[in-house]
């Protein structure tokens, strides 16, 4: 049982990195046989794999047609952050009523990493790590249920950036909006945190709608 639990985790781990990476295109159709072949694998692991990927947002399936990538438009996006934002408003105000000195110092060390990976031009390794900083402020808030909602986003998020790129212009906004959230943690102003969470989320979904936009209309 553990061997076969293993060999779906590998199998879910190649397929989520392919989706992320961009190998496995947005709205792609994911046959068993097809999938078997590229990883070299039985028909089941696959099967129970996209099981489990459809539980986190990045695989859909359909009934009578299989199971396909799931495809963005504007409007899913607008949808998923119609949700983030509300999730982490709340989850910034909880953090800033309990995040203790070390958590606060935790938090303000990945900000140093990530703008050291901006300043090298490695974008990519930015963005892991802007995950990992709002990540470790909403574990502060000791909302398990908030933070699992987020958590099935994360890698969508991270396939639409991997898929559209970054906007090297925004950088400089981020470094500001998380200097004025790291502020308001440690001055423990829940309304403030909460303010310039929502400020910042939402110039996210901004700047992953121009990417799109763009993208689209240079083909």
């Amino acid at each position: 049982m553990e061997l076969a639990q293993s060999l779906v985790d590998s199998v879910k781990r190649l397929i989520r990195d392919d989706i992320v990476s961009g190998a496995l295109a947005f709205g792609a159709r994911l046959r068993i046989d097809e999938l078997s072949g590229r990883y070299g694998s039985s028909h089941m692991p696959v099967r129970e794999a996209l099981r489990s990927l459809v539980g986190e947002g990045l695989v859909v399936s359909e009934t009578n047609k299989g199971a396909r990538v799931v495809d963005v438009d504007r409007r899913h996006i607008e949808h998923l952050f119609t949700i983030r934002i509300a999730v982490e408003v709340a989850l910034a105000r909880q953090a800033a009523l309990a995040i203790t000195a070390a958590e606060l110092g935790a938090v303000a060390g990945l900000e140093d990493e990530r703008l050291a990976c901006v300043a090298s031009g490695d974008y990519a390794q930015g963005v892991t790590i802007n995950q990992r900083f709002h990540r470790r402020i909403y574990e502060a808030a000791g909302n398990a249920d908030g933070l699992a909602l987020l958590d099935r986003h994360w890698l969508l998020l991270a396939a639409i950036w991997s898929r559209y790129g970054y906007r090297p212009e925004r950088l400089g906004g981020v470094a500001s909006d998380h200097d004025h959230i790291l502020r308001a943690l440690a001055e423990r102003d829940a309304d403030a945190a909460g303010v310039m969470t929502a400020a910042h989320v939402t110039k996210t979904r901004q700047d992953m709608l121009a990417q799109i936009a763009g993208d689209r209309i240079g083909r």
